[in-house]
Order: structure tokens, then sequence, then C-alpha cells
């Protein structure tokens, strides 16, 4: 027997009849002239009518975010966060904080980075990190020129948001540029079983003859601040373009003695937290790296165990992923002032 379509989208959204109210969520194509095809950008705003709800960024390892697609935007001017993923991941794997921050009045725009999203990891294009970069600036574009979005952006309240690899094209927009010195080189004899080092080598990166990309000056003048998660790379942040930043930064760190050695911004780390000009540092513990990516499904560390995958479900003891997932955006929502 068929199912009306509109009894079908009636019982879809059944089980968050209840719930708080559910951001809206679309999609679109951002041409990018730096790229062969089109990249696949995700919008979260607060919601001015109900749609048909779906959730997005649910698979069998992560809990999904329901969402109201397509719904109507609600009225006034909003601030807007550009977010950038990390190795590995996607857009969608952290709706969890895009419905936060829409929540809280925010839009929210992000994209799938070639080379670096879920299924298209390549350690080598993850160096390119003008690409990354250009992905934002061109979402940017896309999103300011299309007239059901732009009118109700906030342009003097764009922030750029990342975590991990995601964390450095944040601080790129914002200006910080990122450089290698050929004698004491990333992922040296030292470090060479550290979690990134060993993605890296396994792909053939020599961090002395990187592409020019990975230093290339990426500032976008639209950026008005950066929260930069767990940030990669800062161990290599040129200091000059440190001291030239003008706009502040937040800087967030998981975990204390489970926290990863190469996205570690504190003293004990780069000391990227005190050496910028405007700048808040706050740590979550606790917590680990992976405690950032959505909450998991009950038997999701089994069969990640199975397939002899990284521990991503794991988190240390104590941990509790839905709280420290609150405290993360609570720290975003202060910085923008939401």
């Amino acid at each position: 027997m068929r199912i009306p379509i509109l009894a079908a989208i009636a019982a879809l959204a059944a089980p968050f009849a209840n719930a708080e109210p559910i951001a809206g969520y679309d999609r679109m194509d951002v041409r990018a002239a730096h790229r062969a095809f089109p990249l696949a950008a995700s919008i979260w705003y607060p919601a001015g009518k109900k749609n048909y709800i779906v959730k997005i960024g649910d698979n069998p390892i992560f809990e999904g975010t329901p969402a109201s697609v397509g719904a109507a935007v609600a009225g006034g001017k909003m601030p807007l966060v550009l977010f950038s993923h990390g190795s590995g991941g996607n857009m969608d794997t952290v709706s969890w904080l895009s419905s936060k921050l829409a929540g809280r009045g925010a839009m929210v725009l992000a994209v799938n980075h070639p080379g670096s999203t879920s299924g298209d990891s390549s350690p080598r294009r993850s160096v390119r990190l003008d690409e990354r970069a250009a992905d934002l600036s061109a979402a940017l574009d896309a999103f300011l020129a299309d007239p059901a979005f732009a009118a109700h952006v906030d342009r003097d309240r764009i922030v750029a948001v990342g975590f991990s690899l995601g964390g450095a094209t944040a601080l790129n927009l914002a200006g910080l540029r990122f450089s290698t010195n050929p004698e004491t080189a990333y992922c040296r004899d030292a470090d060479a079983m550290r979690e990134d080092c060993i993605f890296f080598n396994n792909g053939g990166v020599d961090f002395r003859t990187l592409p020019a990309g990975f230093s290339a000056h990426m500032r976008d003048g639209r950026i008005a601040g950066a929260v930069a998660i767990d940030p990669a790379f800062t161990e290599m942040a040129d200091a000059a373009s440190i001291a030239a930043i003008d706009v502040p930064i937040g800087l967030i760190n998981l975990g204390d003695e489970h926290r990863l050695p190469p996205v570690d911004v504190s003293q004990h780390g780069s000391d990227l937290a005190r050496k910028l000009p405007d700048v808040t540092y706050s740590s979550i513990a606790p917590a680990s790296h992976f405690t950032f990516l959505a909450p998991c499904k009950e038997n999701a560390s089994r069969m990640l165990a199975e397939e002899d995958d990284e521990p991503i479900c794991d988190d240390p003891a104590g941990t509790d992923r839905r709280a420290v997932h609150d405290r993360i955006a609570e720290r975003i929502a202060q910085f923008m002032g939401l």
C-alpha cells in the first residue's frame, strides 16, 4: 500500500514534535575557480517556518541532528559562521554544532573540502591549505549572492570556525600563515610516531618540500574573527603573521592529560595562545580530540574495533560527550556575543 506523501512527512517529523525548536537546513552548490567540480555546501539557520524534518549526518556510527529542510529563514540580520571540518570529516557530521549555533541565532555555512573529507582524505592534498581556505571564501561569495540568505547576514559579524585541520583553515582566513624550516621540519624523527605524522608519512608527505599553497596568505577581509578547536599545524605558524593578526581569535583545546600534542596551543605545545595579540583561550576536560565528533551510537565502538578503525567513539573516563559539546557551543557563542 502506498503511503501519501504528506502522511509520510508527518510520520517522519513525529519523533521530534516535542523537542526544542529545530533549525532550518539547506544545501547549495558552490562553483569555485580552483576546483574542477562544484563544492557541496550546507546552511543551518534559525527557521521562520516549519518544513519537513530529517536527521542530518545520521549513519551507522554517528547520531544525526534533526533539521527542518528548506524552511523559510527567520527575519532580521544574523551573524554568520563559516565552518571548516577536520581531516576525514565532513560538513554533516558536525551538525550538532551547526544546530546549536543556529539555535542561538546564528547562520552556519560549511563545505566539504575535496581531498580531506570523508572517504576522500589524502595526506598530499590535505597540506594544500590554500585550497581549503579558498573553499570557504568561494562559499561565502556564493552565499552573499543568494537572495534567500544574503539579506539576513550581519556582514560585520562573520566568523570562521574550524576543528583540527579545519582549525588551521579558520586561522588561515583570519590572517595566520604557516611555514616550514627544512632544518627543523615538522614530523621529524622524534615525532614520527605521532598520530598526525603517521598519516602524513604514510602518504609520502615531506615537510621540507611542501607545496607553495601550504604557506599562502589567505586572509579574507570579510572575516571579523576566528575560533579554532584543537587546530593543526600551529607549531608551524609564521611569527610575523601571528603578530599581524588584527581580529580577535578564540582557541579551544580538548582534554588535559589526554590532549593530542600536535594540537596543543598552550605553553606545553605551540604556545600560540600566548603569542596572539587578541586571544581568548580555554580547555575542556575530561575529553579528547575525537570528543568533538558527533555522539556515537550504541554499538559504534565495537563496529570500529572490528574494522580496525580509529577509536573515535572512545572518550576518556568520566567524559560526557554531549556536555562537552554544550561547552564548546557556549564558548563559541560567548566569543560571538550570541
